[in-house]
């Protein structure tokens, strides 16, 4: 009886360590786009972080300097066990929740991608490789990098064409300059769109800023040390995707043709750490990027 009783406590203050480092990484995974940023979801936070701690100090203290019977080992057994299964149903409703989050706004993002004949998939297409690349970053970029915010900058990217004339984005031929100019302000226009939704406030700038050049003559003439890394990232998917897509206007270039033309920018329009890491990527996996709607 006595070994059943300390063996469950023992079980139980474990199942209660991996509570505390589960319960820390869904808290993590909420930092991103879908969460809301509320002050008073942080308090909550803490003092549900310091309950479970304290728990814990429970098991422990019980367990070294008490003398539990096979009830009061029960409890602290099936307590455990009983946060371990919110747990695990807080991770799956999260993942639901944000997977539907997902499929709505690409939905959302092929409203405007019907808009131009020459998107076809386009958006889609930037976040698979956009995303691709991130999943070969060194972890150390990747620390200042939410995944979902990121995979949601991507797919956003060019919401703002909902605000350009639909005879400019299906203008056949090269635009005139005052034509480019009007072009040139989706990622402003995208920006107004998203801003009220106060948890996108992260990748905002993400979004305007995917088509600066690290030479400052960007579409805002932004200096390489303004333009944030995941923004960076982005117009390496984009400019890829970009020259591999098939277009009205000119056929696709092949993926070796894409990669040298890439190497050739970097430094001026693309970031060269970014490109070399890009350029790493095996051919199969940018093909399996590339989504069923696009032609390359």
């Amino acid at each position: 009886m006595v070994n059943m009783v300390a063996v469950m406590i023992a079980v139980g203050a474990i199942a209660m360590v991996t509570n505390i480092y589960r319960y820390c990484q869904f808290i993590k995974s909420t930092k991103d786009v879908l969460s809301s940023g509320v002050s008073q979801d942080k308090v909550w936070e803490v003092v549900a972080l310091a309950l479970l701690v304290f728990f814990l100090i429970g098991y422990i203290f019980v367990g070294l300097l008490g003398k539990p019977d096979l009830m009061v080992a029960s409890i602290l057994f099936g307590g455990s066990i009983f946060v371990a299964i919110v747990m695990t149903l807080l991770f799956r409703l999260v993942k639901t929740v944000k997977e539907n989050c997902l499929s709505i706004a690409e939905t959302l993002i092929g409203v405007v991608d019907a808009r131009d004949p020459n998107l076809k998939g386009h958006s889609r297409y930037v976040r698979n490789v956009t995303m691709l690349l991130y999943d070969n970053l060194p972890s150390e970029n990747k620390e200042d990098i939410n995944r979902v915010s990121l995979e949601f900058a991507a797919l956003m990217h060019d919401v703002g064409k909902l605000g350009i004339p639909e005879e400019i984005l299906n203008k056949p031929a090269k635009l005139s300059d005052e034509e480019w100019d009007i072009m040139k302000t989706h990622p402003k226009l995208g920006v107004n769109i998203l801003k009220p939704l106060g948890s996108f406030s992260e990748i905002l700038p993400w979004i305007e800023y995917h088509h600066e050049r690290l030479s400052g003559k960007g579409y805002y003439g932004i200096p390489d040390s303004q333009i944030p890394y995941a923004a960076k990232i982005i117009a390496v998917a984009d400019t890829y995707a970009a020259i591999t897509m098939r277009r009205s206007y000119k056929p696709p270039r092949a993926h070796e043709e894409a990669i040298k033309i890439m190497k050739e920018v970097s430094g001026e329009q693309l970031d060269q750490d970014l490109v070399e890491i890009f350029c790493n990527i095996p051919k199969i996996d940018l093909l399996e990027a590339v989504p069923e709607t696009v032609e390359v």
